[in-house]
């Protein structure tokens, strides 16, 4: 009996009566995943590893009460802006728009009620190779969480033969407004529950990254990352890696120019005991390292295992999220009459041989002295 690449069922239902619908989608290489309704959250990605056997690799709950309760967005569609907009404002066509703080003293990842804790709708979509596809719709009105314009945006999420999770979005305006969303999964390559990610090898392909403050306020410039702890343009061991970090936090980093609407690759993560690779690519302009140094054990995941710091990690792609900053802003701008479109890939692959440690001793440099 063949078994559908893509499923439905009910997954909970919400206080105020919503209906939450989990779907599952499985590619023919052997990647899977579970998405549901809620924030487009993924609550499952089963990746093969060297052994041929497949493991949750993202952070996550097990039932919708959780989910329901608040998280640090662990899965999700985050937006309509997502990272921090710097003094929770931001200055548009000669106006002010005031945002919550909710993350203060700055707006983060969309506000009280960002998209990650929206219902989304949710269909299949045909495709000429097969691979699973859900398209998730939502429409955001004038005026949510501080944001100007009605906005249409959809999110594709697809489960290619390759082992690439595929995220496609497009969005349109009625208003000027700024638009930028990432998802936000916690990878860990070992598995959700096996603990922390300090034997992962990081590589990020940017050399240039935007300094904080101690509230990781944006500071609105570029800065080199060479000579100091952030620089990932060789593999390092993320263990040697996360102490010099500034508050050992990860940083919002400036990708490369590339030719528009082509990902190319930001990012790569190793996990050398099971042998699983996660390459990045995309085609937003910023990638924001998060190393999950905020989270503190006080519940527990799926497998019931409490996710203490660095259980996981996040690799956010999507655009320098101040709308104020024009020098930095560039493709966050939703027009009237156009369409904004992005494209992030998550490629899983597997090494065949066991590893040996990331090249080159660990380094000393911190972050400069104006942090």
């Amino acid at each position: 009996m063949m078994v559908s690449p893509i499923s439905s069922r009910t997954y909970g239902v919400l206080s105020d009566g919503q209906e939450v619908v989990a779907w599952s989608l499985k590619g023919r290489g052997g990647l899977a995943l579970e998405v549901i309704t809620l924030g487009g959250i993924v609550t499952r990605m089963l990746a093969p590893g060297r052994d041929g056997r497949a493991e949750d690799v993202v952070l996550g709950f097990n039932d919708l009460a959780f989910y329901a309760a608040g998280h640090p967005y662990f899965g999700a569609i985050t937006g309509r802006v997502a990272g921090r907009i710097t003094g929770a404002a931001f200055t548009l066509d000669g106006r002010m728009y005031q945002l919550a703080r909710n993350d203060p003293p700055n707006h983060l990842h969309g506000g009280v009620r960002g998209f990650d804790k929206r219902i989304w709708d949710a269909s299949m979509l045909e495709r000429a190779d097969g691979a699973p596809s859900l398209r998730l719709a939502y429409f955001s009105p004038d005026g949510e969480e501080g944001y100007p314009g009605n906005v249409h945006v959809t999110v594709t999420y697809t489960v290619t033969n390759e082992n690439v999770f595929l995220i496609e979005s497009e969005a349109a305006a009625d208003r000027t407004t700024p638009l930028s969303l990432a998802h936000h999964s916690y990878f860990n390559l070992a598995g959700e529950g096996s603990g922390s990610i300090a034997d992962h090898q990081m590589e990020i392909f940017a050399n240039k990254f935007v300094p904080t403050d101690e509230h990781l306020t944006l500071s609105g410039r570029l800065e080199a990352t060479a000579g100091q702890g952030n620089d990932f343009l060789r593999p390092r061991r993320l263990g040697d890696a996360i102490p010099l970090l500034f508050q050992q936090h990860g940083d919002l980093y400036a990708l490369p120019a590339r030719a528009p609407g082509v990902p190319a690759p930001a990012a790569r993560l190793r996990d050398a005991a099971s042998g699983r690779v996660l390459t990045v690519s995309t085609t937003e302009d910023y990638l924001q390292l998060y190393t999950g140094s905020k989270l503190n054990g006080n519940r527990a995941g799926k497998s019931g295992a409490a996710y203490a710091p660095y259980a996981g990690l996040c690799l956010e792609c999507h655009g320098y999220p101040d709308a104020s900053n024009a020098s930095l802003r560039d493709g966050i701008l939703l027009h009237p009459g156009k369409t904004q479109r992005h494209a992030t890939a998550y490629a899983f692959s597997v090494d065949v041989a066991e590893a040996s440690p990331a090249d080159g001793p660990a380094q000393t440099a911190g972050r400069a002295s104006q942090e």
